[in-house]
């Protein structure tokens, strides 16, 4: 849908882009400052460092401020910001994310699936390492075997999926593949709100950062249901914070998707926000190119 003036710019004076900037890196320093002393002394985290491992975007990367494309900075010392030019080299980014997030925000939330995918990871693994190899299995692998033979496995997102077990594989009521993520993925999924973060990141600087760090705050709280819910025994990391969402049973099924609800509710904006926003990339572009012809 046609924005009007997209190639119209938005004017920042010094003063509001340095309060703006200068709200930002506050804001990114006490969400990952835990993190980067952990990191300093070379201690691990089971469940916070995901977000960084997993999706490879560096708190530094994380910190640094951009309004996104379609804003000047007043004063000599303003940051770079995007071109039209780098919305026309990543316009195929621009476009595929646009495809998923609106194929996503189509659908129902599905509530239905109880954060079984991290419990298909370690299906029938029997004595072999699994993915958090430093903390037991709750229930033990017996136990969790059990629980997968159990339910209904029908997990919606390949980048969960892809990680199950040879055993567990066959027991997804779906098959997704790396090419067709529009067409399985739903505003249910834990792992698809976490994606808004990657999605975020990706379009940066084209997007504000503000938004990303929307995302990424969203992100990490998700993570937290993800690993209460998984099999692993956590209940005395960090104090207790991540004591268990027991799945298995009907008060941890009801207790899991309620979290999963509010969660889909968050992320329901902030996807609006990100399509919102390639959208009006994507007529920058259009309009630019009709300029030229």
């Amino acid at each position: 849908m046609r924005t009007a003036d997209p190639l119209a710019p938005t004017r920042l004076t010094r003063a509001a882009w340095q309060a703006r900037r200068t709200a930002h890196e506050a804001r990114v320093h006490a969400l990952v400052g835990d993190h980067l002393a952990r990191r300093r002394a070379g201690v691990k985290h089971p469940v916070h460092d995901f977000l960084f491992g997993y999706y490879s975007h560096r708190p530094a990367h994380l910190r640094r401020w951009s309004p996104g494309f379609g804003v000047v900075c007043e004063g000599d010392d303003a940051p770079a910001v995007a071109s039209l030019d780098d919305v026309v080299a990543r316009r195929p980014l621009v476009e595929a994310t646009a495809r998923l997030l609106a194929a996503t925000a189509s659908r129902p939330a599905n509530l239905g699936c109880f954060g079984l995918h991290e419990w298909a990871m370690v299906y029938r693994l029997g004595d072999d390492p699994t993915r958090h190899a430093a903390w037991p299995l709750r229930l033990g692998a017996a136990g969790t075997d059990e629980v997968v033979e159990g339910h209904r496995i029908a997990c919606s997102h390949f980048d969960a999926y892809r990680f199950f077990t040879d055993a567990a594989r066959p027991r997804n009521a779906l098959s997704p593949g790396p090419g067709d993520r529009p067409a399985f993925e739903q505003p249910g999924c834990l792992h698809a709100g976490m994606d808004l973060y990657k999605h975020a990141f990706r379009l940066g600087p084209l997007v504000a950062s503000e938004l990303v760090a929307d995302c990424f705050e969203l992100a990490r709280d998700i993570r937290v249901l993800d690993m209460r819910a998984s099999p692993y025994d956590l209940a005395d990391l960090d104090d207790g914070a991540f004591a268990p969402v027991r799945i298995e049973t009907a008060d941890g099924k009801r207790e899991y998707a309620a979290a999963q609800a509010g969660f889909a509710e968050r992320g329901a904006p902030l996807r609006t926000r990100l399509l919102a926003a390639c959208e009006r990339l994507l007529d920058a572009v259009e309009t630019a190119d009709e300029d030229i012809a």
